[in-house]
């Protein structure tokens, strides 16, 4: 079985689960109780803040743990917005992911908030302009995701934030996808606000966080004991903040050697699957089209910025696999007009591939893609979509296997249609 959907969720690492262990049976206690299993606990905690931290370019004390990035995403636009000063108008864009837009809309809903909320061209990229022309002196937050979910178009978060802190106001970016290919952080982004999730990087579900600069002021979300610093409260996840510790630091070394050979292998089956399937039409940023400008001599400088400035290890590969189409490294997705994308999915797992329709947040509804709409596709077609997140390992050999079964599949469909 070749699994394609780790934008959905990946396998938890082995190096993740033996460093759990200790914190799930010997090493139990509640970090907040003063004897020495708490202790202990609280010191386990504690450490995990710090190499979290390490990774996302900032202090210890700017990472709050959560149970994921749909938390995380809620606590940075509710607890930022609730907290301002300047007012409760909001800017986002119209393919965030729906922790966003969910939230964003209840701001609306029971606290008055307003939003502007942003198109995108057909790839799905913000126009710097239309971010200048929305904000205004009440506006509280921005909040652009770094890479999308469904298509993997990656936005020039660093030149947004900038945009943004010229006219004062802090800026959110959901990471949840980014962080498994690229170094992402505060520093590296130039961000206030970030949002990541474990079990996109080989963590447990249930555990992500959001790392908030010092000095942005956040209204909890959820009130109790006051643990994390008083800006999350519940009981602390210790295994869990040692498992989201762990999956950062592996996936971080793994993907200084890998990205640039998976965005390869990507192109590969991008090109393999329009050689063997004509009708299926690739949906965000197009690599192929980034290829013919590098072979011209002109630099993808857009997707350059997406991923900041920053000079640490790793980031020249993450970069480059960025600027090979503006695109997440790992992820391929078509439409297939006049094809059911889910019947195709389900031919597909017959040949022992797994793949699909789009965002697994959304999953069970009988709704076109929010995302594919924004990029202005039709409901029909918008439902025909299909979507493949590849591991760190993903081949070439891999990529021509895909799109022969692809091609198979659609076959198969076609034939039983009436």
């Amino acid at each position: 079985m070749l699994y394609l959907d780790h934008a959905a969720t990946s396998p938890v690492r082995r190096e993740v689960l033996e460093a759990m262990w200790p914190w799930l049976t010997g090493e139990f206690g509640n970090p907040s109780s003063t004897h020495d299993l708490g202790r202990r606990a609280a010191h386990g905690l504690a450490d995990a803040h710090r190499r979290i931290a390490a990774q996302l370019g900032c202090r210890a004390s700017e990472v709050v743990l959560t149970s994921g990035g749909t938390e995380a995403d809620n606590l940075a636009v509710k607890g930022i917005v609730l907290a301002s000063t300047r007012g409760r108008h909001i800017v986002t864009t119209a393919i965030e992911h729906e922790a966003v837009l969910a939230a964003v809309d209840q701001l609306r809903r029971l606290h008055g908030a307003t939003a502007t909320i942003l198109p995108v061209d057909r790839a799905g990229r913000v126009d710097p302009d239309d971010l200048r022309a929305a904000l205004r002196d009440d506006t509280a937050l921005v909040s652009i995701q770094h890479a999308n979910n469904e298509v993997g178009t990656v936005q020039a978060i660093a030149r947004f934030a900038e945009i943004s802190h010229a006219r004062g106001v802090p800026f959110h970016t959901d990471a949840v996808q980014s962080a498994a290919w690229f170094p992402v952080g505060l520093g590296q982004l130039g961000v206030d606000a970030l949002t990541i999730s474990g079990h996109k990087l080989g963590a447990p579900k249930g555990v992500g966080a959001l790392a908030v600069r010092a000095g942005i002021p956040l209204e909890p979300v959820i009130a109790g004991g006051g643990q994390e610093r008083g800006r999350r409260s519940g009981t602390e996840n210790v295994a869990g903040a040692v498992a989201l510790a762990v999956a950062l630091e592996s996936t971080r070394a793994e993907t200084e050697e890998s990205a640039l050979a998976v965005a390869a292998a990507r192109d590969l089956l991008i090109d393999e699957v329009a050689l063997r399937v004509p009708l299926a039409e690739l949906t965000g940023a197009d690599p192929r089209s980034s290829r013919a400008e590098s072979n011209g001599g002109t630099s993808a400088s857009a997707s350059a910025s997406a991923s900041g400035s920053a000079g640490q290890s790793g980031a020249k590969s993450a970069r480059g696999a960025a600027d090979a189409g503006g695109r997440l490294p790992g992820t391929a997705s078509f439409v297939l007009p006049g094809i059911s994308g889910e019947a195709v999915l389900l031919e597909l797992e017959q040949l022992g591939m797994i793949g699909s329709s789009g965002s697994a947040c959304a999953a069970g509804r009988d709704e076109a893609s929010h995302v594919l709409l924004a990029l202005g596709y039709d409901e029909d077609i918008a439902r025909t979509a299909i979507r493949f997140t590849l591991a760190s390992d993903f081949t070439p050999d891999a990529a021509r296997s895909v799109a022969e079964a692809l091609a198979s599949a659609v076959d198969q469909v076609r034939s039983l249609a009436p």
